[in-house]
Parts: C-alpha cells; structure tokens; sequence
C-alpha cells in the first residue's frame, strides 16, 4: 500500500487520474489478464499538497495510482530551469497468482499541430520526448534493465533480479517496454506471485523548448523509493511547521 500514514480526504472517482502537460494529458491504464482495469478508480483520495491516490481493487490484485508534484532538484548551475515536474507511482499487489500485468501511460493519440515524439531513452531510463517550437516534454521511468535492479531495492519482487540475463541476450518476448508510436510506454510485467508487489515510477519534466541543458531528461530518472521519500519529507516538513504555528 502507497503512503498507509498520510492523512486523505475521499474524492468522487468521476475524473480519470492523469497528469496535465502542455501536450495533453498524460493518462494511465492497467491491463490484468485481458481485463483492462476501468479508467475511473473505485477510491479516489485527496492528500496534503497536491496529491492524489486512487485506488482499484479485483478478485486478484489491489492497483494504486499516486499523482504528486517532484523536485529533481537539479543543479541551477547545470541545468535550465523547469516549468513544471510531476510524477506518478503505480503499484500492484498481488492477491492470487497473476501471468501477464500491463501497465501503460501515455499523452493523446493525435499532439498538437507542429508536436513531434520520439524515443529518448538510455542508462536504464525509458523515456520518449515530446517537442514543438515552444515546449520540450520528457515523460520517463524505469527500462528492463531498471526494473531487474529494482529489486535490490523490494520495488519489485526479489527474484526478478536474476532476469537480468534475458536483458542483456535480448531473447526475452513475454515482458518489457514497448513505445507505440512515441507518445508514451507501456510495461508488460514479469508473472506475479500471490502475495508479490510492484512499484513502478513515471515523471513528466517539461521546460521551454530553447533550453538546451537536456534539463527534462534528468528530471525523469528517480526510482518510486526516491518519489516516496521526496513525499514523505514534504509532509513531515508541514506537520512540523503546522505544530510549531
């Protein structure tokens, strides 16, 4: 379960969960089995600065999905600055055993006249960018390579890590990322055991398009443990300051 302590107020689920960038909506979908999961959560919550957290819940499988402002903290000596940074942590929980999750998150089929998209991934990093005249969009999170070493970290689970031979052979076809037509990834996952869980991060970085530090693509690399901890410290950072008022 994403952040069990933070305190939330229950929303309608009437909206569907996404992050608002200059090129669209960057929306997310959960396909379990060949179930795709309805756009709309079963439990939508507001959290302290904003937050939210929305939750789906099936016969085999709990999925949260939390939307949340992030600071890549860049240095201002290296990097442009950015116009705006949000990020997004997706997590299942197993409930039964399940062989094929796909998780996907992606801008509109049809950008903007004068947007273009292409692949923009590397050092462990999926990510494609998404540029016109005025605007430079990076939307990025873990590749193969990431995922297999997040499981030092129990983002996902232990045994994945040995995975990373299938990475490397490239003989692997039943899970990875794929980029569709470059407007975002989706994640086919390893199978999941009864009991399993699995984080997955994806940010969305976007600065001024004459910006030449390829400040977006750094702002897009943190793990769900680096994104949850940035949360945690900002809400405790509040609750000293709101006890200290």
């Amino acid at each position: 379960m994403l952040l069990p302590t933070v305190p939330r107020i229950r929303l309608s689920s009437a909206v569907q969960p996404a992050i608002d960038t200059p090129f669209g909506p960057v929306a997310f979908a959960t396909t379990i089995g060949n179930t795709g999961l309805p756009p709309l959560p079963d439990e939508l919550f507001q959290l302290p600065g904003d937050r939210t957290l929305a939750r789906w819940v099936t016969s085999g499988a709990r999925v949260e999905l939390l939307l949340t402002p992030y600071d890549p903290e860049l240095d201002p000596e290296t990097w442009g600055p950015l116009t705006n940074c949000r990020a997004a942590v997706w997590r299942i929980d197993a409930i039964a055993p399940l062989g094929r999750v796909r998780f996907s998150a992606g801008l509109p089929a049809r950008l903007p006249e004068g947007a273009d998209g292409g692949y923009d991934g590397g050092q462990a990093l999926a990510a494609i960018t998404v540029e016109d005249e005025k605007t430079r969009l990076t939307i990025g999170g873990n590749d193969e390579e990431a995922i297999c070493w997040s499981a030092n970290a129990g983002e996902v689970p232990r045994r994945w890590a040995a995975l990373i031979d299938e990475v490397h052979d490239h003989s692997f076809s039943t899970w990875g990322v794929e980029y569709g037509p470059y407007h975002g990834m989706s994640w086919t996952l390893p199978p999941l055991h009864a009991g399993d869980h699995c984080e997955l991060p994806v940010v969305a970085a976007w600065a001024p398009a004459a910006d030449d530090s390829e400040n977006t693509w750094y702002a897009v690399m943190p793990s769900p443990t680096v994104l949850l901890r940035q949360v945690t410290a900002e809400l405790a950072k509040r609750t000293d300051a709101s006890d200290a008022g």
